[in-house]
């Protein structure tokens, strides 16, 4: 259940979240700005996964004692839960460390179609479209998240086909005069929902479209949108998406991979080993149907209770209102940056068809040390090239600061951001 309180004017109170109660830096509130980077937990998915450490410990589909049946029914229930989260049916929810590991797991099936079958598998339409070889290409954009560009490039560079690209306008947004990039040749289309410099929206639609008047499979990448926006992967049409658990309030080493039941159904496994086995024999092995056929070894059953207990915790929140109010606050920040001098927003500067990330370039200024000044005033951001080193190419700069909204955050914090950054050109001495 969600605290009321004073800090109510966030749908998500402060004090829901034991870490936003402390203090930094000598006594300093903390003012959270970094939820792009992971999310703070509230008290209801702590006790999730320590209720699960402490008294309900058991291997999941591996006995018949109560331990072992209470940890396997919380799985498949947290399963179910985070399916309904994103629109999914709970068959087509894969659990994975992240979607990191969600993402090099597409990447390698499509490099490598027959694992786990043979080197003869017979074809068929959704095989043929899930085999990479030469001559084919796959799609991504220059604003991807690294985990969404390089198991890309080792896909082209294993198989022989070559990888293309939808490039950006000067704000940051998909260019879609580059959209051309995806033709006949096109096996797979990949990119992120929600970039994780700029904050832009891509146009779904559009890209899906593309995709599928050349019969290409998509791949969306949902990490910066699933925690601060509705989503539906049903209605979106993608084929594919990854997202992952401690973005969402959930906790670390935990994510998902959706797919469509039929691509699922038609994939080798990745990996090998207990649980997503049928028969083993010395002259061969069948496997498990989706989505236990992806699930080999012991899981992270704790944290797959922790990420439906944060799907149970958002749905109540109510993702329309985390939307809401994550843009009125977006709107605030752009504002006020806008008003600070030297300093350059690396994306859209409104808050239109964007969320709350918003990295920036302060002239004269390194990012780390715009970071180090903040953190003095008690305001946490993110620093670097956030693991998407070519949209930061594409702006000219090789780094930057990054301010990322949370939908436990308020006002007040985007206030305290903006004086703390005010100061940060004066404390260098930094003129203009």
């Amino acid at each position: 259940m969600r605290s009321s309180g004073p800090d109510a004017s966030s749908p998500a109170p402060r004090g829901d979240f034991p870490a936003l109660r402390r203090t930094v830096r000598g006594g300093r509130p903390l003012v959270y700005l970094d939820s792009a980077a992971t999310s703070q937990k509230p008290s209801s998915v702590i006790d999730a996964v320590e209720g699960m450490l402490t008294v309900r410990n058991g291997s999941v589909k591996r006995g018949a004692h109560q331990l072992a049946e209470e940890a396997s029914l919380a799985f498949e229930e947290a399963r179910g839960r985070v399916a309904a989260f994103v629109g999914a049916d709970p068959g087509e929810v894969v659990w994975t460390s992240g979607s990191t590991q969600a993402l090099n797991l597409l990447a390698y099936v499509m490099s490598n179609v027959s694992a786990g079958r043979g080197e003869s598998v017979a074809s068929t339409p959704l095989t043929e479209r899930l085999r990479v070889g030469p001559g084919d290409s796959i799609v991504t954009t220059r604003a991807e998240h690294h985990a969404n560009l390089v198991p890309w490039q080792e896909l082209c560079a294993r198989t022989g086909a070559s990888l293309r690209w939808i490039d950006c306008d000067e704000r940051g947004r998909l260019d879609p005069a580059t959209l051309s990039a995806v033709d006949e040749t096109t096996k797979l289309v990949a990119f992120a929902h929600v970039s994780n410099v700029t904050g832009a929206i891509a146009p779904v639609d559009r890209i899906v479209g593309a995709a599928a008047s050349v019969g290409a499979l998509t791949v969306l990448d949902a990490c910066q949108s699933v925690p601060h926006m509705p989503v539906d992967f049903h209605g979106l049409g993608v084929d594919f998406a990854a997202f992952s658990g401690h973005k969402m309030l959930g906790p670390t080493g935990i994510g998902a991979l959706y797919g469509r039941r039929e691509l699922l159904e038609a994939m080798p496994p990745y990996q090998f080993g207990g649980s997503m086995v049928e028969v083993v024999t010395m002259e061969g092995t069948t496997y498990m149907p989706p989505p236990e056929r992806f699930e080999a070894g012991t899981q992270p059953v704790a944290e797959a209770v922790g990420m439906g207990a944060a799907a149970d915790y958002l749905t109540d929140v109510g993702m329309e209102r985390v939307a809401e109010h994550e843009h009125r606050l977006a709107e605030r920040l752009l504002a006020g940056i806008a008003d600070i001098p030297g300093v350059r927003v690396l994306g859209p500067d409104e808050a239109v068809d964007r969320t709350g990330t918003v990295a920036f370039a302060v002239e004269g200024v390194h990012p780390h040390d715009v970071g180090q000044v903040l953190d003095m005033a008690g305001v946490a951001v993110r620093t670097g090239h956030h693991c998407a080193q070519p949209i930061h190419r594409h702006f000219g700069v090789r780094s930057s600061t990054r301010a990322s909204l949370g939908p436990y955050n308020t006002a007040d914090d985007v206030d305290a951001f903006l004086n703390a950054l005010t100061d940060v050109r004066p404390y260098f001495g930094v003129e203009g």
